[in-house]
């Protein structure tokens, strides 16, 4: 292995990490300084139910208008994130752990997730170019992380199954990648996971005040989106 890749898999990763978690860090202690209004009203439910709700929301496609109608664009979040988290895994792996990836089935297993997730984000790239209403809402910074995200699970197909003996560009590739999304992600629009639990927390909690979170079996909007559901 050259000094190169070692360094870029070791030293340069552990870096960006800490920039990572540094910057995270501020972040999350200048949101911490903010305090959320309370309601004024009376309670017509419970804020902690309506919490809990709203957190496991995420994983309520047939809560969600949107997922209701059009599983396929669920399913399209689910095997994106997937894949995500499978190259993700592949940079510590590598890296600390490589004889796990001496085992085919485990090689394959991650080559496929990461495969399709690549190719969903070609189907969500593709999208956002030919829908005019999701075009008209695009920022630089949308194509721009799609793209890189795009890239980095092409690179991470071609690393597999870490045979730098062979090569080592697919692998200089791979953790250089890493390295630049790990600065990049704070400050892009792929940092949102960040603010998902603050944000669900705050609309939890003054829903659930409310009486909307969760809804009531048997409820009007209950039915409504039942009938929803088994419409064509």
């Amino acid at each position: 292995m050259s000094p190169l890749l070692k360094t870029l898999e070791n030293e340069v990763q552990i870096a960006a990490l800490v920039f990572l978690a540094v910057v995270y860090m501020i972040r999350i202690i200048w949101l911490m300084r903010f305090k959320s209004r309370r309601e004024r009203t009376f309670a017509a439910g419970s804020e902690k139910a309506g919490v809990r709700y709203s957190l496991a929301n995420i994983a309520m496609p047939w809560a969600m208008e949107s997922t209701r109608k059009r599983p396929g664009f669920y399913l399209q979040f689910v095997v994106f994130h997937l894949g995500v988290a499978a190259a993700i895994a592949a940079t510590f792996i590598i890296p600390y752990a490589p004889g796990l990836f001496t085992n085919q089935p485990l090689v394959w297993i991650f080559r496929v997730v990461i495969c399709v997730a690549c190719l969903v984000g070609l189907l969500r790239l593709y999208r956002r170019l030919t829908d005019r209403r999701i075009r008209l809402i695009s920022t630089a910074d949308d194509f721009v992380s799609l793209v890189l995200m795009i890239c980095f699970f092409a690179a991470g197909v071609i690393v597999l199954p870490n045979n730098y003996q062979k090569s080592e560009w697919p692998l200089i590739l791979f953790f250089g990648l890493t390295a630049f999304f790990l600065i990049y992600v704070p400050f892009s629009k792929i940092g949102h996971y960040l603010y998902y639990p603050f944000i669900r927390t705050i609309l939890g909690r003054t829903l659930g005040h409310r009486g909307v979170f969760p809804p009531k079996k048997g409820s009007r909007r209950d039915q409504t989106a039942g009938d929803r559901r088994k419409s064509p």
